[in-house]
């Protein structure tokens, strides 16, 4: 299962999305919709939404920082 955060470099909340990732021992990857108009055209596609942090963990799209929907996702796709 992949778990993907669209950010961009000046986002404080993407930052604390991604340490909230990362404290949970959850590999992910990083695309900077900033610099990667696809991927920004994806997401907003997907979520109707340009704003970051959007957090992708499979087909789930979780729009902000939102640490208790984030690890139910998590834990519902078996990841945690």
């Amino acid at each position: 299962m992949t778990v993907i955060v669209y950010s961009t470099s000046t986002c404080p909340w993407c930052v604390k999305a991604e340490e909230y990732l990362s404290s949970l021992n959850v590999h992910f990857e990083i695309k900077d919709i900033a610099g990667d108009k696809e991927a920004a055209m994806f997401l907003v596609k997907k979520t109707r939404q340009m704003g970051v942090p959007v957090i992708q963990i499979g087909e789930k799209f979780i729009v902000g920082y939102k640490p208790d929907e984030i690890k139910a996702a998590l834990q519902e796709s078996k990841i945690i």
